[in-house]
């Protein structure tokens, strides 16, 4: 079976020297935007983090770490981040940033049990952003006008990159439109939660799903989360649906983030209780981090899509198998 999506008769609009070009425009122009919409300042982030403290975000909890010694650090191992999730919270207080306030970086990862294909990667960059808010913001719409935020930022340096690049048609419309993925259930039961979001990006060309993590009234998941940084009720996906490829498109996750009585509930429900010990996790009982929103935006999934690009090794640098070199060769594809 194939592993790559290859379009009929694909061409990239823009040669690799124009590529290289657009990419760094692009993420100069998106950086500007999200900061300006969301009230962020850019700050360090780490590659690299302890491990036994919970802070490194463990995604489904069945993805192996990469982790390794150091010769100079001897009370541990180190890991290789997987993603920032909890990691922001903490340098929310540590930067101490006030409600309104909030922070964003560039997050380089390693998940070596990714299955790679057009979207898929072992390496993964993303902008990471997370903002202080007031407990009493703690809802939806808090959470729909952030994802609006984000939306809006995408869709303007769409246009923008456009008027340097002719090539670049923009596609996005001009709503972002929400729904649940429960709601996604009662509308398609008979399709799996890949699908439902096929159906709904299409119709729609830009979807923010909601409420993801929980089991839905089937008994199933539209998708995995972990327990303790996004509140299941109060988070959601950015989905685009992308012509290129013509499939639905995974642009951004994010949520509010939990608060104790979330956390406890959500480790009892993902029989994770042996975590509550942790130091990240007993921050959060003792109400010593800041309620806040965050998220990840990936880097190379924005360019993907504005670049118009039918893989991502178009738009990063990363190491394929060789099946998927082979493939892309054939498929007209040049991966960096």
């Amino acid at each position: 079976m194939p592993t790559v999506n290859i379009p009929k008769s694909y061409e990239s609009l823009l040669n690799l020297t124009q590529t290289e070009k657009a990419i760094k425009l692009a993420k100069e122009l998106f950086e500007a935007e999200l900061s300006e919409a969301l009230n962020l300042q850019r700050v360090s982030a780490p590659l690299v983090v302890r491990n036994g403290n919970g802070i490194n975000d463990n995604l489904n909890g069945v993805e192996r770490i990469v982790s390794f010694d150091a010769i100079d650090i001897t009370d541990g191992e180190l890991e290789i981040v997987q993603s920032l999730a909890k990691w922001k919270r903490m340098a929310l207080q540590r930067y101490n940033f006030k409600a309104g306030e909030g922070l964003y970086t560039i997050m380089n990862a390693l998940r070596r049990d990714e299955i790679q294909d057009n979207l898929h990667s072992i390496y993964v960059d993303q902008w990471d952003w997370e903002k202080v808010i007031p407990r009493e913001q703690r809802n939806l719409d808090t959470l729909k006008s952030a994802a609006r935020s984000v939306f809006n930022a995408v869709r303007t340096t769409e246009q923008l990159l456009s008027q340097f690049f002719p090539e670049l048609t923009p596609v996005l419309p001009e709503k972002l439109h929400f729904i649940t993925s429960q709601e996604l259930e009662y509308l398609y039961p008979d399709l799996t939660p890949k699908e439902r979001e096929n159906r709904a990006a299409q119709q729609y060309g830009a979807v923010f799903i909601m409420q993801i993590g929980g089991a839905l009234l089937s008994g199933i998941k539209h998708d995995g989360r972990a327990p303790d940084y996004d509140d299941w009720n109060l988070n959601g996906d950015i989905v685009l649906w992308y012509p290129v490829l013509e499939q639905a498109f995974e642009i951004s996750s994010m949520g509010i983030r939990v608060d104790k009585q979330r956390l406890a509930e959500q480790l009892e429900l993902s029989g994770d209780e042996d975590r509550k010990a942790l130091e990240f996790h007993q921050l959060i009982f003792r109400d010593q981090l800041p309620q806040s929103i965050g998220g990840g935006i990936g880097q190379s999934r924005v360019c993907m899509f504005l670049l118009k690009k039918a893989h991502i090794g178009e738009v990063q640098a990363s190491v394929w198998n060789e099946q998927i070199l082979k493939e892309c060769r054939e498929g007209n594809i040049n991966l960096l």
